[in-house]
């Protein structure tokens, strides 16, 4: 990295800091994603084919990177198509576009739910994944034969995405959370009715087994915090956590299924430092003094809805981005885009805790004129300094505002996933002084399968 890349990469990595730690920065940072389809629609390749080769595409990260002026790393993450070909995966097929989609499935019938009650985890191992990956619905020696080649299909994957996120990252200077500080994971009721039920499932469910649901979400609790618990905690990292189906739920449903399992999440990965970054899908206005109750430094972003009426609700006390829609940047002209950042800077920017980004990321290439794309990017990155950078945001310790919920709640535990400590009970190290790298070792592993396993549902 050369040292004008290494001041450039610290320059925006203190926008964040700043930004995460509650201080006015230099300016609004700016943290825009590119999907992969996006990008390689851009470099005018097959969609379907380059996924599974992943021939040139160091050269298309490069070429779509030239539309963006993110401080944040831009390449975002993506469905890897050959475990779930290797599973025979009805959750998510790949199209003929090359488009990997995700149709309406349920892989949990409604007389499962007192076992799934009993262990989520044992429940997905057991009856829930071989519905959803026909593959895993076989004998036990097929069974492991189809895992093990699975498994190493996905890291392949992910190690050869990873190097490239490395090196462009080092050769742009853009800013990154520490490794092992960013997580993913979903709310207990969007997990339950995610896979598990399904939309059609669950919107029944509330009329049919009410008192079941919420045993379920109680259940799915602590696996949700064993997924969202960092490699290591930083302020600069987040579980990310995209809100699925509490806006089609009436407010009267949301109170009672959806909410204490949410706030009991949030605050939970808080008492172990772990802020969560949270997208706001849909329109969340008539949940915003609930959003409040979530710990200081909550990140979120918003689909849609009034930034005027965000501001002043949640702009003190949280971290707040979105609203900008990104069909404008097809359907207006480049004053016009351009116009509608101004706008939306004047109502988020002042106070500080805001980043820009748009209300989602461009799926397809034609959702966005890429010219206008870069040009709202410009603006923002030229028209947004702070006179006030390096004032404080919060009046308050963030620690105060984390309502203390683990003791609470039980420790995940499965027959399936095995801690080292009970694993070294039957299989102990070969010598005393190698417990302490032998256990990380064998923890690694299992967290590695655990992992891929959580990326399927």
């Amino acid at each position: 990295m050369s040292d004008q890349v290494k001041q450039l990469q610290n320059e925006r990595t203190q926008l964040f800091t700043d930004l995460y730690t509650g201080t006015i920065p230099k300016r609004v940072p700016i943290n825009t994603s590119l999907p992969l389809e996006c990008m390689i629609e851009y470099a005018g390749k097959d969609l379907g084919q380059t996924q599974w080769s992943c021939e040139g595409m160091k050269a298309i990260y490069k070429n779509a990177f030239n539309l963006t002026c993110s401080d944040a790393y831009p390449a975002s993450f993506s469905r890897y198509p050959a475990h779930f070909h290797i599973l025979q995966s009805i959750g998510f097929i790949m199209g003929s576009n090359g488009i990997i989609q995700h149709p309406e499935v349920s892989g949990m019938l409604p007389e499962d739910y007192d076992e799934f009650i009993k262990n989520p985890y044992d429940c997905l191992m057991e009856k829930i994944f071989p519905r959803l990956y026909p593959a895993l619905d076989t004998d036990p020696i097929h069974r492991s034969m189809v895992l093990a080649k699975a498994m190493k299909a996905y890291y392949e994957y992910l190690e050869f995405y990873v190097g490239i996120d490395r090196e462009l990252i080092n050769e742009y200077g853009f800013f990154t959370p520490p490794m092992g500080s960013s997580t993913g994971g979903t709310t207990p009721f969007d997990f339950l009715a995610d896979f598990p039920r399904g939309f059609k499932g669950i919107t029944m469910d509330i009329k049919r087994c009410p008192e079941k649901i919420l045993a379920a979400c109680e259940a799915i609790l602590p696996l949700s915090i064993k997924r969202g618990t960092p490699i290591k905690a930083s302020p600069l990292g987040a579980n990310f956590i995209a809100l699925h189906m509490a806006t089609y739920l009436r407010t009267k449903d949301f109170e009672k299924y959806y909410w204490p399992t949410f706030y009991k999440l949030v605050h939970g990965l808080a008492e172990k430092g772990q802020t969560c970054q949270i997208f706001c899908e849909d329109n969340w206005m008539r949940y915003l003094d609930y959003l409040y109750e979530l710990p200081q430094g909550t990140r979120f972003y918003f689909e849609y809805g009034d930034p005027k009426l965000v501001k002043e609700k949640l702009g003190k006390k949280h971290i707040i981005s979105g609203f900008y829609p990104i069909t404008y940047l097809k359907t207006a002209t480049k004053s016009q885009c351009v116009d509608k950042a101004k706008e939306l800077l004047d109502i988020l920017a002042p106070g500080g805790n805001y980043w820009f980004t748009f209300d989602k990321s461009p799926y397809s290439l034609n959702t966005i004129n890429p010219e206008n794309y870069r040009a709202v990017l410009e603006y923002v990155r030229d028209n947004s300094n702070y006179d006030n950078a390096g004032e404080k945001v919060w009046t308050l310790p963030k620690e105060a505002s984390i309502d203390p919920v683990l003791k609470n709640i039980p420790e995940f535990k499965s027959q399936y996933y095995t801690p080292y400590d009970e694993y070294k009970i039957n299989n102990p190290a070969p010598r005393p002084d190698l417990d302490v790298i032998v256990g990380q070792k064998m923890q690694h592993y299992e967290d590695m399968l655990f992992g891929m396993l959580m990326k399927m549902c």
